[in-house]
């Protein structure tokens, strides 16, 4: 029987310092693995601008079991994971990425627990050496993720991961121009196995995940994964008109039991005000749960465009 094929997917953006010190890394890790298994690296590059693509094509050159694409510009790191994911012809990737913080020891614990019948296994940080203010940021992002999604997402787990040949082809049937694939593999079911580990400072270079990155992931994980956030316009909606109603019983009653009067015409502006608030909003939380199922079903732009594959220099190809 033939070893199973481990495809060990590497998104890369300007990490011409990283690089050297990664696969060196990895290749200690695989290495005593050769018996049991047969490895290839599949590299995404989101379009570089430094000497990463020339670092690519040497050590693909050097090592027959690189493949490296070239996107024709800046694609973002999600879609980076899922072409390469598209791309890999392993019976399991594990995404890894280049700084090294992900420990690539738990590569062989990964295998283990996807040898034991795991379809996805995923790394929980327990710990990482971050500022106080971005563990806390972090924190609320989980929990706000986790009360928005209609399925359970796991908590403290980013993109270190192994997933099965089965999960890669679910994710082919996937059309989303912004995927959140930590919430898309985590509400496909199979076998999923969650390992905790301490995630480590960068090696080499700095993060090039910017404020806005971050927030633009915080945003896709809330919208990609409910239309929770939808149906708050109508939970909205449905409240103002409840007070709106519970306020003009109380004004009717104080107006008779006690004598009340309100200025002439304010009990009758402010409740035609909110009464039109409460049904504008709802009305439109309605017409959004339509165009959110609508905008789930019809996103079919390009994941990514390869411009060049660094490992052959193939010609242009689209995907």
């Amino acid at each position: 029987m033939r070893k199973p094929l481990i495809s060990l997917v590497v998104p890369v953006f300007n990490e011409e310092d990283s690089l050297p010190l990664f696969y060196p890394a990895v290749r200690q890790v695989i290495d005593p693995l050769a018996n049991s298994y047969d490895f290839e690296f599949v590299f995404t590059d989101n379009h570089s601008s430094d000497r990463t693509p020339v670092l690519l094509k040497e050590l693909a050159g050097q090592d027959s079991r690189i493949r490296a694409f070239r996107f024709s510009r800046n694609f973002g790191y999600q879609r980076s994971i899922l072409t390469a994911y598209l791309q890999c012809n392993g019976d399991a990737a594990i995404q890894l990425d280049c700084d090294l913080q992900d420990p690539p020891e738990l590569i062989t614990r990964f295998l283990e627990e996807w040898s034991n019948g795991s379809d996805v296994v995923y790394g929980i940080r327990k710990s990482r050496l971050e500022s106080a203010r971005w563990t806390a940021a972090r924190k609320v992002f989980y929990w706000l993720v986790d009360v928005l999604s209609e399925d359970p997402i796991p908590r403290d787990a980013g993109d270190f991961r192994l997933i099965s040949r089965r999960v890669i082809e679910e994710l082919r049937r996937i059309d989303e121009p912004r995927p959140y694939l930590r919430g898309t593999i985590a509400t496909m079911g199979f076998n999923q196995k969650g390992i905790d580990y301490a995630r480590q400072a960068r090696v080499v270079g700095s993060s090039k995940f910017s404020f806005y990155d971050n927030i633009m992931l915080a945003l896709d994980g809330m919208i990609n994964q409910s239309v929770v956030p939808l149906r708050m316009a109508t939970y909205v909606g449905l409240t103002v008109a409840a007070l709106t109603v519970l306020a003009s019983i109380g004004y009717i009653i104080a107006y008779f039991l006690t004598g009340f009067r309100a200025p002439a015409g304010f009990t009758t502006i402010t409740v035609l005000i909110l009464g039109s608030l409460g049904i504008n909003a709802m009305l439109l939380g309605i017409i959004g749960e339509y165009l959110g199922r609508m905008y789930l079903q019809m996103k079919n732009r390009s994941i990514s465009i390869i411009e060049r594959e660094l490992h052959d220099d193939a010609d242009l190809r689209k995907r």
